[in-house]
């Protein structure tokens, strides 16, 4: 697979984008269309694409903000590589294609870093042995508490009824 290619329903794949222009250019690729346009691609969720200037990481840097904000593996990650980029960088996440297949086009002004893919849940388990999770492990319920509840359901109705009379008696 290309760097620049996007699979049909791809999950959990980050492309590191290095922006070589000014700030009033990268801001603007917040506007609707303009990651579009810069990244040659129709119909990208902007919510799914961060631009910024490396620099508002302060301490965390662009390593940390991999590691820990995006759950990049630290076995993927370049420290030395990616505390040498400075401006500005977009960070466009597999969900910004919305499932659909694509060819990426950046403009000339932009530099693929990286692709990282996000660490996935594994979400196999082993056999639990405990005896609480034994089919039929729980105390029985008795049904003998049953006969209070049928007692008290009587008197409530009994009550209603009267109630009901005396707002009848009172009309007539």
């Amino acid at each position: 697979m290309s760097d620049l290619n996007v699979a049909p329903h791809e999950h959990g794949v980050l492309r590191l984008f290095q922006l070589d222009m000014r700030p009033e250019e990268a801001k603007f690729l917040h506007e609707p269309g303009a990651a579009d346009q810069i990244l040659g691609v129709e119909g990208l969720d902007l919510a799914q694409i961060d631009v910024f200037p490396v620099s508002d990481l302060e301490e965390l840097g662009l390593y940390g903000y991999l590691n820990e904000g995006c759950g990049i593996p630290k076995d993927q990650l370049d420290r030395d590589a990616l505390e040498s980029v400075e401006g500005w960088v977009m960070v466009v996440r597999s969900a910004a294609f919305q499932g659909r297949a694509a060819t990426l086009r950046p403009n000339p002004k932009m530099r693929l870093i990286g692709l990282y893919t996000e660490e996935a849940t594994n979400w196999t388990g082993g056999k639990i042995e405990t005896d609480s999770a034994k089919p039929f492990s729980a105390p029985q319920v008795s049904t003998q508490d049953d006969k209070p509840r049928r007692i008290g359901s009587a008197m409530l109705a009994v009550v209603a009824l009267l109630v009901l009379g005396g707002i009848l008696w009172l009309i007539l």
